[in-house]
């Protein structure tokens, strides 16, 4: 890389990332860019560390308005996204740092994936055409969950006729409208929270609602009302594996309505996808290692009885109904030589499996 007589435009930083693959960029005081190329951070080679007067400049060149200012003003931190000239979308968090602004973006590809340019499982291809219940995609920060929930938007898109609601925080892949109408709301901006936007979705006529994160008891009581009353309701959830998933659900509820939330999660829940993203072992970019869990009458039952512990020999079981647990996903890849045992280890609490 050319030294760097000046500081770039932080347009010209996201074009740069774009060309080196990356898929987020931290800019803070006293450090060069960063850049996280298959889950690694690289420092941007000969340019200069960064000060505070550059990383206020780099937030003001990307917020919007002043609101995304007042905001930093009153909470520290700002969210939101935007399409850059030759990058395509990005989301951005401006936050405040030792008194300084310090900045992560990240870069949304231009064109909404396919389900098979993912490497999902088959079974995500059946989920998102089922008429209605509720699917979870879980994992780490950073997995990829918006990635596979865009992709398997963009695939009832192109199938079914019907109206996508999508409640997200904020925006990233844009979706046209193909054989359904798909009506696209952020949070803060066209709606104030996941939870008031899903009431109004109630009363939208939507047949899908996508939900960018479900984070609290409100918004979870909601999506699974939505799911029981005949809606398709995708979402996402912090938790590393289907059992962990089941029950923070769950455990969201305070003690006297648990008996009650099993009930409805096992009656309305369809499937469970927990990822992770692993680098190759030749250091050529990551796979997509999948947990699945398919809402079969012994899965009800193990939810309904409160074994969610015994959901692993379930899945282990299930392979026909296409379920797979995180453990076998990671042993396909770690046997064709595209991992290293040592990322097995760091990544599954079952590495003898």
């Amino acid at each position: 890389m050319a030294k760097f007589d000046q500081v770039l435009k932080v347009v010209e930083l996201a074009r740069i990332g774009v060309e080196m693959r990356a898929s987020d960029i931290h800019l803070t005081v006293a450090r060069p860019p960063n850049f996280r190329i298959d889950g690694t951070l690289v420092g941007l080679e000969d340019y200069p560390a960064l000060t505070p007067d550059d990383t206020y400049k780099f937030a003001r060149e990307l917020m919007p308005d002043e609101k995304a200012l007042h905001q930093i003003d009153e909470q520290g931190h700002a969210d939101f996204s935007l399409s850059l000239p030759e990058v395509g979308r990005v989301r951005v968090n401006i936050y405040l740092q030792r008194g300084s602004y310090a900045i992560a973006i990240r870069i949304i590809p231009m064109i909404v994936p396919e389900i098979d340019s993912l490497g999902l499982p088959d079974v995500c291809k059946e989920l998102p055409l089922k008429g209605s219940g509720l699917i979870l995609v879980t994992g780490p920060t950073g997995s990829g969950k918006s990635t596979s929930l865009a992709a398997m938007i963009n695939l009832i898109n192109q199938s079914v006729k019907g109206n996508i609601i999508t409640l997200e925080d904020p925006i990233e892949y844009m979706h046209r409208h193909g054989t359904c109408i798909i009506n696209q709301r952020e949070i803060g901006t066209d709606c104030p929270s996941f939870s008031q936007g899903l009431r109004a979705a109630l009363r939208q006529d939507p047949d899908v609602i996508l939900v960018g994160e479900m984070r609290d008891l409100d918004t979870i009581s909601i999506a699974m009302t939505a799911a029981e009353t005949g809606h398709l309701v995708m979402a996402t959830l912090h938790a590393a594996t289907a059992i962990q998933t089941v029950e923070r659900v769950i455990d969201v509820f305070p003690p006297h309505q648990q008996d009650q939330i099993r009930i409805q999660l096992a009656n309305t829940l369809l499937g469970i996808i927990s990822q992770q993203l692993i680098p190759r072992a030749d250091g050529q970019g990551r796979v997509l290692a999948c947990e699945v869990l398919m809402a079969n009458s012994a899965v009800r039952n193990l939810i309904r009885d409160n074994k969610a512990f015994q959901l692993n020999t379930v899945m282990q079981t299930g392979g026909n109904l296409g379920m797979i647990t995180m453990e076998k996903s990671m042993k396909s890849f770690l046997d064709r030589g595209l991992i290293s045992a040592e990322e097995v280890k760091k990544r599954t609490v079952n590495p003898s499996q």
